[in-house]
């Protein structure tokens, strides 16, 4: 064996160890009474576990970072460390849900970006502190797509409907939408968005009309969000760290970062699962049944 493979084979072992007997690292003063719980919500939000090649953040480890937190009598207040684009409407929602639970006082620090779905889980915090140039907003929702129908028949290709269920392939890129189905679907994403607006609305205290005029799907500065009531605070993590002090009513703390570590076997599972995904659903399932593609982002 040579000694590049013994090298590589010790940095795989050592890994796995690691993984298993820490599966939520802190920094080295985690041993202090007073503890602040950082828990960093980054990428895409989704149900969907990530890979080698991807990051985002999925409901089940944030909301166990929250719950873990909440229970540690050591932990006093907690700080969401946002920079995420959003993601789909109901991963979001069961993260702002947790959030809303918790006891513990929750600042949400957005710190390049806290759009959408993102914002929505900022906005369930006791606090939201941005930076001046941070992306937040953003309140809408999409699920847009390609179509491809025109590009078919031009190279001689036909799409032969076989469905059972009216609307079974609606949404399919390999034909039109048409004017029933567009409506329909506009439909669902209005009353999605109205859920969107109701929400900011009950979390930030604002009117609801208020809410709506500002949710047209535009992203604004941090500076912008604070004059229009999305944000409380312009600033950075340590006017985070001294604003939960100030809600936990104590004057020293120490940091410590709940974030779920990858097992060596978690990202194998992740690879496995996306290959599946692309290679099953995306070329075979995806032309038979294109509507279980659908995702409705937020």
């Amino acid at each position: 064996m040579s000694k590049l493979k013994t090298i590589l084979i010790l940095i795989i072992v050592l890994w796995i160890i690691s993984s298993i007997t820490s599966n939520f690292i802190g920094n080295v003063n985690q041993f202090g009474f007073n503890k602040i719980a950082v828990i960093p919500i980054n990428g895409i939000i989704s149900s969907t576990e990530s890979g080698f090649f991807e990051s985002g953040t999925i409901p089940n480890d944030i909301i166990e970072s929250l719950k873990k937190a909440d229970k540690d009598n050591s932990v006093k207040g907690i700080i969401l460390e946002i920079n995420s684009p959003g993601g789909t409407f109901v991963a979001s929602e069961q993260i702002a849900n947790a959030v809303k639970q918790t006891e513990k006082p929750v600042v949400a620090l957005i710190t390049e970006l806290g759009a959408s779905g993102a914002y929505l889980v900022a906005s369930s915090a006791d606090l939201i502190i941005a930076d001046r140039a941070s992306i937040t907003g953003s309140i809408g929702v999409t699920s847009s797509y390609l179509e491809f129908s025109g590009l078919l028949e031009k190279f001689g290709v036909d799409y032969e409907r076989l469905v059972a269920g009216k609307y079974k392939d609606i949404g399919s890129p390999l034909k039109d939408l048409n004017v029933e189905e567009r409506n329909l679907f506009e439909k669902k994403l209005n009353k999605l968005h109205g859920f969107f607006i109701e929400e900011i609305s009950i979390n930030r205290n604002l009117p609801e009309e208020k809410v709506r005029e500002l949710a047209t799907g535009i992203f604004y500065l941090g500076i912008e969000a604070k004059d229009l009531g999305l944000v409380d605070l312009l600033g950075d993590k340590e006017l985070a760290i001294n604003e939960v002090k100030k809600l936990a009513n104590i004057e020293e703390a120490t940091l410590i970062k709940f974030e779920k570590r990858k097992t060596f076997l978690d990202l194998l599972t992740g690879v496995s699962a996306h290959s599946s995904y692309y290679f099953g659903q995306g070329f075979g399932k995806s032309f038979l049944n294109f509507n279980n593609k659908f995702e409705i982002i937020a």
